[in-house]
């Protein structure tokens, strides 16, 4: 079954252990056309934080619940590297976030 990217914006954002927030957006490659990263709207949790998340540490979608569940803690979301959407997402960016979260690089 086929479904819009546009469908999981919105949907809440679950953690191992609780919900972090809401699915923003979403990161497209320019070559490719790969879904990098989902950016992530930690909400009411952290107001006004967004951080990205590779699609690759997406555990489940609820499509039932609107739910979106990712393979890491609050805490490790909590204190990851804060995306600004003013400034390009380049490969010292994604080496950080990988790195900060434990994570093999997809390139």
């Amino acid at each position: 079954m086929l479904r819009s990217m546009n469908e999981l914006k919105g949907y809440v954002l679950e953690a191992i252990d609780g919900e972090i927030g809401r699915c923003k957006d979403f990161l497209f490659e320019d070559e490719t056309w790969a879904v990098r990263h989902m950016v992530a709207n930690t909400g009411n949790w952290l107001p006004g934080r967004n951080v990205l998340i590779s699609p690759d540490w997406v555990n489940f979608v609820d499509w039932p619940q609107k739910a979106v569940g990712v393979d890491m803690t609050r805490d490790a979301v909590k204190n990851s590297p804060e995306y600004d959407p003013t400034a390009p997402v380049n490969r010292a960016y994604e080496v950080r976030l990988y790195d900060f979260y434990g994570r093999s690089y997809y390139w």
